[in-house]
């Protein structure tokens, strides 16, 4: 998302991705109490998708088009929409408990027959995204200059679109809308290897298991017997973070 949007600050959790896909799982905690492992997962890479069109619609409209800060701005807005949507839910049909322990983040409850479903569609994700990461690398320097290089710039953004739904609807199934994470782990990485989107993609997907393990470790040991929720550890690292790299992006622009 940073790569193909040029923008420091693109994160699923930032453009609303992870709220859409909150919200589905919300009706299904309403609507679909007798839902399958299999059609959860559907219906959160179907509400991820949703979000993500509302976002990028809204950013790309008027004279200027879709810029770095229109988009942070509409997928901020949409997660806020979207947020009050599932607390509505969640009030109107009695299930705040539920919805409030899942959307608190956490592995606790992953079993191996739920790794079983999202194995197979993680992997075919992730090669999908390495085989594209040439093609990501050379649009991070801009349109103009990776088309000229042969790069199909709207089949590429189009194909890393459908990449960052799947591995996020994947993501907020498995242990809940984790913020930060897809914001903090690249620049990172980008840090000790470079700006080669080659290797910054399996790097991240590397330091992001590590520091999500790091990250659960901690909880458990703060709040033992018991678990702190893994978005409480990672809101205390992410937003400091966050705050920083708007107050660099705002001295660059000036």
């Amino acid at each position: 998302m940073q790569g193909t949007t040029r923008n420091p600050l693109a994160d699923s959790g930032l453009l609303g991705i992870t709220s859409g896909s909150t919200f589905a799982i919300a009706i299904c905690m309403a609507f679909l109490p007798g839902r399958s492992y299999l059609e959860t997962m559907v219906y959160s890479c179907i509400g991820a998708a949703m979000a993500t069109a509302i976002t990028y619609y809204m950013a790309s409209i008027g004279k200027r088009g879709m810029t770095p800060q229109r988009l942070v701005l509409a997928g901020m807005s949409i997660s806020m929409l979207f947020g009050s949507f599932s607390t509505y839910l969640a009030i109107k049909y009695e299930i705040g408990q539920d919805l409030a322990f899942w959307t608190a983040g956490g592995t606790a409850n992953i079993e191996w027959k739920q790794l079983v479903y999202v194995s197979p569609l993680f992997l075919i994700a992730m090669i999908w995204a390495i085989a594209l990461s040439p093609s990501i690398t050379m649009l991070n320097f801009g349109e103009e200059l990776a088309a000229g290089l042969g790069v199909h710039v709207n089949r590429i953004k189009g194909a890393s679109t459908v990449i960052v739904l799947i591995l996020t609807g994947l993501s907020v199934i498995i242990v809940g809308p984790i913020g930060f994470v897809g914001l903090i782990i690249p620049h990172m990485v980008r840090f000790m290897i470079g700006v080669d989107y080659r290797f910054i993609i399996p790097a991240s997907a590397v330091y992001g298991a590590v520091f999500m393990v790091s990250a659960d470790l901690l909880g458990r040991l703060i709040a033992r017997p018991h678990e702190m929720p893994l978005g409480i550890i990672f809101s205390l690292i992410g937003v400091p973070y966050f705050l920083y790299l708007v107050r660099k992006q705002r001295r660059e622009f000036n």
